[in-house]
């Protein structure tokens, strides 16, 4: 009963953990997207090249975020529970896309 339990418990905390880095990135690569779509705006990009910049070193800051959850949490990254943390990413960020899908269709049907 124990293992069971503590096994359902290995899942949620690898879920709500993931889900936490997915969407912290999702909110992180939004505020970017937003912040690039003002300066196109403006007109202050030059080149095709500079419409994201920096996006490689968000993809690392999450890269090691996940790391830093393996080396702090190793008990998430046990008996495939590590899938769960996975999920959980794809969970967050998703729930980010989500959201600036519906908002961009609200703002269509106006």
């Amino acid at each position: 009963m124990e293992t069971s339990l503590m096994y359902i418990v290995r899942i949620l905390l690898g879920l709500v953990a993931g889900g936490l880095i997915g969407y912290a990135f999702g909110l992180i690569q939004n505020a970017a997207r937003l912040r690039n779509e003002k300066k196109q705006l403006e007109g202050k990009l030059k080149t095709g090249w500079s419409i994201m910049p920096g996006s490689g070193l968000r993809v690392a800051c999450l890269m090691v975020a996940l790391v830093l959850i393996q080396v702090i949490c190793p008990l998430l990254f046990d008996d495939g529970t590590q899938w769960w943390v996975f999920a959980g990413v794809g969970l967050g960020y998703g729930w980010t896309l989500v959201h600036q899908i519906l908002r961009l269709r609200k703002e269509m049907a106006r």
